[in-house]
């Protein structure tokens, strides 16, 4: 069935005026699938193939690297953050628009200056969340940067002049008391500071850690009574010349920490094999009391491989390689950690309903990435209870970006929802908002949004609803 929506209204705004030199390579992230638009739109009443179920009353904004045109950064994460937003409500699709974050450095001010660091100076281009009534473009290296619901830019947010210290790109949200728990890290002490914001975005702790050193810590984990930190083999190092100074050591030592959430700070880590984590699915403890840790993992041949992509010095079929599923299991009364692979698939952007954070979760999604050259994408759903692995292929020349889970009314059930995702086509240069039933990915959609342009590949989005699920 298709709905009566009229063909979309676009209208066009030009982005602010380049300031960066141009360079003569095209590398592969400002390529493909991740070529950035050249320019800001507005498109109402988008045409919807299927039926929009009434309970998506909200938002979906998802941020991605786009560079001003004729501006080539020396590193994928260096591009400058552009939202695109999704407006849905009572069965339409009200509008698509796509916002630049407006931030010093898209005018081309440093980052780093005479006197240090400039937080403001931010790409904000990682993710976008929604907490405490303020909508938050993110990027690790810097303090966030407050959006309106029309993706109008508001300003730096610095809670009230109390957060003094970068704040990471992927908070967490305890699903009970509505805390929101992040970390600042730097490569100079103090390394690490952790954070804690109450449900309506007062920041109500902040606290360094001891014993972390220089490494890049893009990730972590609370579970009902613990934070999960991962200190890992990618470190600081100013002799890097690949766009960003972090790189590989094999001399680093790669650790999982337990620190309690009511207690003192204090970390036990737990010595594991040698690899990357960028993004964990979740983390929980089991019923013998040990932390389970879970996300996908890149070996040090996947770590360079995709590190190389991201830098522009590498064309493969994707910018994931050698990432895989997989499981850590901390034991605080042995002292002992368990590790196994889940999957072979190379998979990453892992994603579960947002309630069972911190808590046993049996599902959690995740994109699969091409491992060849003319392979195609899809997206994966994990049953943890019986070990079943679900695919839903995207087809050729389709890219789909991270599953967000979306509670359907009433649900119970810890899969009964959606998934949102945002897919770019190549061959016709557009994309499309694919609204799946979670509890069966491979069924035909539910519903799909046409939009009116493409979107950029990868990178992290938040659904914003206009009032909590029941």
């Amino acid at each position: 069935m298709t709905s009566a929506n009229p063909q979309p209204r676009v209208t066009h705004e030009r982005g602010p005026v380049a300031l960066q030199e141009r360079q003569e390579r095209t590398p592969s992230f400002l390529s493909g699938y991740f070529a950035p638009v050249l320019d800001e739109s507005t498109a109402v009443e988008l045409r919807v193939r299927g039926a929009l179920p009434p309970e998506l009353s909200g938002r979906l904004f998802r941020n991605s690297h786009n560079p001003l045109p004729g501006v080539i950064p020396s590193h994928w994460f260096k591009g400058s953050g552009m939202i695109h937003g999704i407006r849905l409500r009572e069965g339409r699709a009200e509008w698509y628009r796509n916002r630049w974050v407006r931030t010093p450095a898209l005018e081309g001010k440093p980052y780093m200056t005479p006197q240090g660091p400039d937080l403001t100076a931010s790409t904000a281009g990682t993710h976008v969340i929604e907490h405490g009534g303020r909508i938050l473009a993110l990027c690790e290296a810097n303090l966030p940067f407050e959006m309106s619901r029309e993706l109008d830019t508001v300003g730096v947010y610095d809670f009230a002049g109390k957060l003094t210290t970068a704040m990471n790109a992927h908070p967490k949200v305890d699903p009970v008391t509505g805390e929101l728990h992040f970390f600042g890290y730097a490569p100079f002490p103090p390394y690490l500071t952790y954070h804690v914001a109450s449900p309506t975005g007062q920041l109500v702790r902040s606290e360094e850690l001891p014993g972390v050193g220089p490494s890049m810590i893009h990730d972590f984990a609370i579970t009902q009574n613990y934070v999960v930190w991962l200190d890992l083999p990618v470190i600081f190092n100013p002799q890097e010349h690949s766009g960003i100074p972090y790189g590989w050591s094999d001399d680093y030592p790669a650790r999982i920490g337990l620190m309690r959430r009511d207690g003192p700070v204090q970390v036990s880590w737990f010595e594991i094999e040698p690899g990357y984590i960028l993004h964990l699915a979740n983390a929980f403890e089991d019923r013998r009391g040990r932390v389970v840790v879970e996300g996908p993992r890149l070996d040090r041949a996947g770590w360079y491989k995709s590190w190389n992509w991201w830098a522009g010095a590498e064309h493969g079929p994707a910018p994931i390689s050698g990432s895989h599923k997989h499981r850590w299991t901390l034991n605080l009364a042995t002292g002992t950690v368990r590790e196994e692979r889940i999957d072979e698939l190379v998979t990453e952007f892992p994603t579960i309903n947002d309630k069972w954070h911190g808590r046993a979760h049996r599902y959690d999604y995740a994109v699969s990435f091409p491992a060849t050259e003319g392979a195609g994408y899809a997206l994966v759903k994990y049953d943890q209870l019986n070990g079943h692995r679900h695919l839903r292929p995207m087809g050729p020349e389709r890219m789909p970006s991270e599953a967000v889970f979306v509670p359907a009314a009433g649900a119970t059930g810890e899969d009964e929802g959606y998934l949102l995702s945002v897919v770019s086509e190549l061959r016709r240069d557009g994309a499309e908002l694919l609204v799946l039933d979670a509890t069966d990915i491979t069924a035909p959609p539910v519903a799909t949004v046409e939009l009116p342009r493409r979107v950029p590949g990868g990178i992290h989005g938040s659904w914003v609803p206009d009032a909590p699920t029941v």
